[in-house]
């Protein structure tokens, strides 16, 4: 039953190891050029955005990561109450669950009674066309993301292989509903191509979803018989730093850039790479235990972004965004072999 695979998904996100091994987001690769003349109030610093349709006081979106089960439904309330005090965007698990099974609507619509100000955000999978409409209602939702996860599919037991027509079901989703449309990795990221075609097929936002953070290969292989295909793909993926730079690069679109962001300053390295907003999920289930906890990782991650813009020079997320930065190693190899001038960043 779903229900059941969501509390699965979510005792081994809390218990067990399910980081990618051997690959990292990327980030490491970038450096933001120091400066020692910035000019700015440190204070005054604006960390505040309105690229998605809401002003909010951070660039920083708590992605998804449950609902459909009851265990989920205090989880979704506590970070609901944390995005509506700090006024930043949330978005909730696949909504399948609660589509079909009307008990389970509660664990979402928790949501918005908690947080009736924020931006929030829904999720279905492409081929849940018929879904769309009620996945918005349940939510009270602002955005619609479309998540897509082939790898994903492939390791789960019960995956649904069959991709056919997935662009064509996308374009039908955002024809058929009233609100903006989010297409959303979950954690192998988005090429360049992809995200033409996704952006040609309707789709207002894209949230890239990189590796380097929380492989899903790894989730469904602890919940496997059989572990040989998952340790296989563990690693799989487009690194975050590299879908963020792929993605900017090829369409004109906001870019919500996640997978492994662990801090403010990784965060000013993938806004400064052409993000307008950066997304965490793991990090946020991690301390959803109490709002105090939920504070104090927003308040660090605003701080140490405020610090990184303050070290470049920057005043706010535009400035930010025009900083100039090296690109190094494995991500610079990457790029240049796709045909990026990484010393374009360097030469602002």
């Amino acid at each position: 039953m779903i229900s059941d695979r969501k509390l699965e998904h979510l005792l081994i996100c809390e218990n067990y190891d399910v980081s990618f091994k051997n690959k990292t987001n990327g980030f490491e690769d970038i450096e933001l050029i120091h400066n020692v003349l910035p000019e700015i109030d440190k204070q005054e610093i604006d960390l505040s955005t309105s690229t998605f349709g809401k002003k909010l006081d951070s660039p920083l979106f708590i992605t998804a990561i449950t609902g459909g089960h009851p265990a989920a439904k205090e989880i979704n309330k506590q970070l609901a109450i944390a995005a509506e005090n700090n006024n930043i965007a949330l978005g909730v698990g696949s909504q399948r669950a609660a589509c079909e099974h009307p008990e389970l609507e509660d664990t979402y619509t928790v949501v918005r009674e908690n947080a009736p100000n924020c931006l929030l955000v829904g999720n279905i999978g492409a081929p849940q066309l018929n879904l769309a409409e009620k996945a918005v209602e349940i939510l009270d939702a602002d955005i619609l993301a479309i998540h897509l996860n082939p790898l994903q599919e492939s390791i789960q037991p019960e995956g649904d292989l069959d991709a056919r027509g997935y662009l064509d079901l996308i374009s039908q989703i955002t024809n058929s509903v009233n609100i903006p449309i989010i297409a959303k990795e979950t954690g192998c990221g988005i090429s360049a191509e992809s995200a033409e075609a996704l952006v040609e097929a309707g789709v207002d936002f894209i949230d890239i979803e990189g590796a380097g953070g929380t492989s899903w290969a790894a989730v469904e292989t602890y919940r496997a018989e059989d572990r040989y295909l998952g340790e296989i793909f563990w690693d799989w993926g487009i690194p975050t730093a590299v879908s963020t730079v792929e993605v900017t690069n090829a369409i004109d679109v906001p870019v919500i850039s996640s997978g492994g962001i662990r801090s403010g300053l990784e965060a000013a390295k993938a806004i400064a790479l052409g993000a307008d907003a950066v997304g965490m999920a793991l990090p946020f289930l991690k301390n959803s235990t109490s709002q105090e906890q939920l504070n104090k990782f927003i308040s660090r991650f605003n701080e140490s972004l405020r610090i990184a813009m303050f070290l470049v020079g920057a005043s706010n997320i535009d400035e930010l965004k025009e900083s100039k930065l090296v690109i190094r190693g494995k991500t610079r190899e990457w790029l240049n072999e796709r045909g990026i001038n990484t010393k374009n960043y360097s030469r602002r």
